[in-house]
């Protein structure tokens, strides 16, 4: 039964059923003393990595300050939970925590990053809308729902599935459910051409000066009446995350009208937005035709799984590792290179390499088994984000694509700047990806130096993992595993599968 709500007297919005089951409404705001990373260092996973000690500085670097920008909850700004500032303006931004959970979950059992995500559910409106920046001292939206640049993009499902997925927390998971399912419903209801296909502008997206709108649209506001791909993209991402979701916590029937969506999607993005003659995947124009402007947008579809494996190989070989595009000295710049806005130093997103996008890229690749392709990117990404701290002593809000020491955007950014030094490190450069629902870890080795994680996180415990170092790649590892409970590892290395 649909329910109506009043604003001001005069407008009435939908009640969404599942926002009524938001828990986080009505929690009460965290008060518990915050840690300091003095206390708290010794108990973070430790990296282990022989001659490599400017990457280990950096990495501790990045802690220091995500514990530096920890926040207790502003009663005023009817936030409940402690969190992670953004770093950027006072301002929680929603995409930006997103991703700061990519590697912030890694500290979980120190503090629970993942509650910064919290202020955003707590702060849902009754329909399922959800602000995509919000002032962290007084309850106040940046900006209106109607507002093009209002929300997105909307990555919280894939945060939540991926905390998940690292600690097995299935409190969090039935928590997390109902305001998921109901903002992706809002996006669905407000954010749709007639077709299906999802529209967004550059500050929604998060890219925001990228030349993807059409002449006399501004980049950063307008939708420019296009169907963006990122977003369809991330909107069957959500879908397909919340069904497993609703798997999981056997609540899928509530989830058919997602699955519904997916299938849409998936035909329209495949059938409207791929050009064949290019081989990439495109925003769609008014009109029906393709922008072809090539950004890392497109990159979407591979970690959603919308690409076919012909497509997805296209992407990779004919542009991703083009080095005439994107394959450029630091690996990724979100725009390509042959595109006459990219500049090398201070162009924002139109040429800079961006932590958001290139771990979405880095999943994708992972996903379509481009393992190879992967490590080179991220050993690349890390080692540039390394040189600027070893000049510099920091991260950075971005980087540049072609020269190593220098930096671009706000410095001390942890925020999202702690993705390579921490998750990247952990995933592609040392190849340590776990499950710990399932007690199991996937070790892809590829350093030959002696490296590995103590105090790794796997749930409710920590194990220690350590290679020696080899005389060469072709040498066979030898791995040491220490966990007080029974753990499953499988050592993938030089084409052979071992599991310990």
């Amino acid at each position: 039964m649909v329910k109506l709500f009043e604003i001001n007297g005069n407008h009435c919005y939908t009640v969404n059923p599942h926002v009524e089951k938001n828990v986080f409404l009505t929690k009460e705001p965290d008060t518990e003393p915050l840690p300091l990373y003095e206390d708290i260092k010794d108990l973070l996973p430790r990296p282990v990595w022989d001659g490599h000690d400017s990457a280990l500085k950096c990495y501790g670097k990045v802690w220091e300050i995500a514990f530096s920008n920890l926040r207790l909850p502003k009663k005023e700004a009817k936030f409940v939970s402690s969190f992670i500032d953004t770093a950027f303006n006072g301002f929680l931004f929603m995409w930006d925590s997103a991703f700061i959970m990519m590697f912030a979950r890694y500290a979980s059992r120190v503090f629970d990053f993942q509650k910064t995500l919290d202020n955003f559910y707590s702060r849902q409106h009754r329909d399922g809308f959800i602000c995509r920046e919000m002032l962290e001292t007084d309850a106040l939206d940046n900006w209106s729902r109607d507002d093009p640049c209002s929300t997105g993009p909307n990555v919280l499902p894939w945060a939540e599935w991926e905390y998940y997925t690292q600690t097995g927390d299935m409190d969090r998971l039935s928590k997390v459910f109902d305001p998921l399912i109901a903002y992706h419903k809002w996006l669905m209801d407000n954010r749709t051409w007639q077709d299906g296909t999802y529209w967004s502008c550059g500050n929604a997206c998060g890219m925001d000066n990228l030349p993807r709108t059409q002449p006399g649209y501004d980049e950063e506001s307008h939708h420019s009446f296009m169907s963006w791909i990122d977003t369809c993209a991330q909107q069957y991402l959500s879908a397909d995350v919340i069904i497993k979701m609703g798997e999981v916590l056997g609540r899928d029937g509530e989830t058919d009208f997602l699955k519904a969506e997916k299938d849409s999607l998936y035909r329209l993005i495949n059938e409207k937005m791929w050009d064949e003659e290019t081989g990439f995947y495109y925003d769609k124009l008014r009109d029906g035709t393709l922008s072809r402007v090539k950004t890392v947008a497109p990159f979407w579809t591979m970690i959603s799984g919308i690409a076919t494996e012909d497509r997805a190989r296209r992407m990779v070989t004919e542009h991703l590792t083009n080095e005439n595009e994107f394959w450029r000295p630091n690996k990724v710049p979100a725009l390509s290179m042959d595109h006459p806005w990219y500049q090398a130093l201070f162009g924002y997103w139109c040429g800079g390499v961006w932590a958001p996008a290139n771990y979405m890229i880095l999943r994708g690749l992972e996903k379509y088994g481009y393992y190879d392709v992967a490590r080179e990117m991220a050993v690349a990404y890390h080692d540039y984000a390394v040189k600027v701290f070893e000049k510099k002593g920091t991260v950075y809000e971005y980087y540049s694509p072609e020269l190593p020491y220098n930096n671009s955007g706000k410095p001390d950014f942890v925020g999202w700047g702690g993705i390579a030094p921490v998750a990247v490190l952990f995933e592609y450069v040392f190849g340590i990806k776990s499950n710990a629902k399932d007690r199991r870890i996937t070790w892809r080795v590829g350093c030959i130096e002696r490296h590995g994680i103590e105090n790794y996180p796997m749930g409710d415990f920590t194990v220690d993992l350590m290679c020696e170092a080899r005389a060469s790649e072709d040498e066979r590892p030898v791995i040491t595993v220490r966990s007080p409970v029974p753990v499953e590892v499988e050592v993938i290395w030089n084409g052979e599968r071992l599991i310990l």
